[in-house]
């Protein structure tokens, strides 16, 4: 039986497409937050935004250099997952922020024959292991991400995203 962490989601609607609930956010963090028990953290806190296409191209052009809008940034709160804070008025640790760019996800969720909510997961899942300083930058970062990310992705209900 997995146990549900304690999550609080911001959820933050800066565009006109559809976005998942903030119930449903929480779900997929708190469900994240589990399969990395007992190495991560009992819960956490954080913002995910959702931003049209221009919103995504501009903070992708100047954080990662990269003139175009891209499915999710991930903003961790501290460089070292091991020393997050709790903010004045929570409980919970900060873990960061989330932006995703609502239409990609909708773009290669249908490239990918996948379906909306099951790539909205795949995305919320993946940025959390980022600003819990998960990477993919190594064959050998990236298959230990993918492999979380597919078991979560699974406690879920959800196919394999990389088959």
């Amino acid at each position: 039986m997995t146990r549900s962490l304690p999550v609080l989601v911001d959820r933050q609607r800066a565009c006109a497409s559809r976005c998942p609930s903030r119930r449903t956010l929480s779900g997929w963090v708190s469900r994240t937050l589990d399969a990395l028990a007992p190495e991560g953290p009992d819960g956490g806190e954080v913002t995910i935004r959702y931003v049209a296409p221009d919103e995504s191209r501009s903070l992708n052009a100047q954080f990662r250099q990269k003139d175009r809008p891209t499915n999710v940034l991930s903003f961790p709160a501290a460089d070292d997952p091991s020393h997050l804070e709790v903010l004045p008025g929570s409980e919970l640790p900060y873990l960061g922020d989330l932006v995703i760019c609502a239409d990609v996800v909708e773009s290669e969720a249908k490239e990918q024959g996948k379906t909306r909510r099951e790539h909205h997961a795949h995305m919320v899942v993946h940025g959390i292991l980022h600003l819990l300083g998960y990477d993919h930058l190594t064959d050998d970062e990236a298959e230990q991400m993918e492999s979380i990310e597919i078991r979560v992705l699974a406690s879920l209900g959800y196919p394999n995203p990389y088959a």
